[in-house]
């Protein structure tokens, strides 16, 4: 092993890497806080809200919002994450200690891991409960409790190796250029994991789309032509596109960039575009609850009535009565097969 360098400052593996360290606020540190801060902000609050409505809704006490409020809270835990970032980063990132470094890369890293780990969660969750031919799947409290409990140790785990070994404190030569202080092995094995990752979700989501479309053939086969199985195939289609789509838009950039980088591509200028790339895999936690919650009809009107309390909110037991959650039944989007009247799937998909 070589010489270790644990004793030696940040700003002496920014150099070693190439990586500029301002000592003053550029312009273009200033725009991405601006927007850092307010993609965080924005973050925080959405999810936030999304957890207080599973919270304080009967009707959400279902494996699959478990895992919605698992998703809500790893993307809240990565806006607190980036809001770190963005009150450490600029000329702050100088000042930093090479502990305060890992703590800031460290907590990115393990809340950005948990939600992309859910996101395949819920995907296996949909496909178990399709294939069953349920509207939710009846998998045990306990298990689901395990699944997420197995999200953040994986999460942990990949978050907190690069501060206790996957670091090139000890091999200079190693060291990648967007984060001077981990070995490019490292960002290398991110990258491909969450691709993998949207690989396993293209696989299963593509099952579930077959298997949902040759089942309304069959039953269209029985039953006169109606529009509604074309309704049918068309809603599964757009569900599918938004879910991927999401992850492919605000994922992909990012992840291509840390390959590169990764694999110690010298004509690449990855650092051009790193802030920003980081900012738009960061905004897909604020898409996550577009897209896994805000779909639902009964989730929206359970956060109207949230928002109702807290905008009009008073005093007598009246008006706390009239905040509570609506007790009508759930109207989320959902496909029914005639053949045996279950729900297939729903918004939440």
């Amino acid at each position: 092993m070589g010489q270790c360098y644990y004793n030696e400052t940040v700003g002496f593996f920014y150099n070693n890497s190439g990586k500029e360290l301002s000592s003053h606020w550029r312009p273009k540190d200033v725009v991405v806080v601006a927007l850092g801060l307010t993609v965080s902000v924005l973050v925080l609050l959405t999810n936030l809200l999304v957890i207080a409505a599973i919270a304080s809704n009967r009707r959400f006490h279902q494996p699959i919002y478990y895992l919605l409020g698992n998703l809500a809270a790893a993307d809240l835990f990565s806006g607190v994450a980036y809001l770190f970032l963005m009150f450490h980063t600029g000329p702050r990132t100088a000042r930093l200690s090479l502990e305060g470094w890992f703590m800031r890369q460290g907590l990115l890293d393990t809340s950005l891991t948990a939600s992309v780990a859910t996101l395949l969660a819920i995907a296996v969750e949909r496909h178990r409960s399709v294939m069953a031919v349920q509207l939710h799947s009846r998998m045990p409290r306990g298990r689901v409790i395990m699944l997420i409990v197995g999200v953040w140790l994986a999460a942990l785990g990949l978050g907190l190796l690069p501060a206790h070994s996957w670091h090139c404190l000890c091999a200079l030569d190693r060291c990648s250029r967007m984060a001077p202080l981990l070995s490019r092995s490292y960002l290398a094995v991110w990258a491909l994991s969450s691709l993998l990752v949207f690989l396993l979700m293209v696989a299963v989501y593509t099952h579930i789309f077959f298997y949902v479309r040759r089942r309304v053939q069959r039953m269209s086969e029985h039953v006169s032509c109606h529009p509604h199985y074309r309704e049918t195939t068309l809603s599964l289609v757009k569900t599918v596109v938004i879910i991927l789509g999401a992850f492919v838009i605000c994922w992909t950039p990012g992840q291509v960039v840390l390959l590169l980088d990764g694999l110690d591509c010298k004509s690449c200028n990855v650092l051009a575009v790193e802030k920003f790339f980081l900012l738009l895999a960061e905004a897909n936690s604020l898409v996550n609850a577009a897209v896994y919650s805000c779909r639902d009809a009964e989730m929206r009107r359970t956060f109207r009535h949230l928002l109702c309390c807290v905008c009009l909110r008073r005093a007598s037991r009246e008006s706390a009565g009239s905040c509570a959650s609506s007790p009508r039944t759930g109207a989320s989007t959902r496909i029914m097969l005639p053949e045996n009247g279950h729900s297939l799937m729903d918004s939440t998909l």
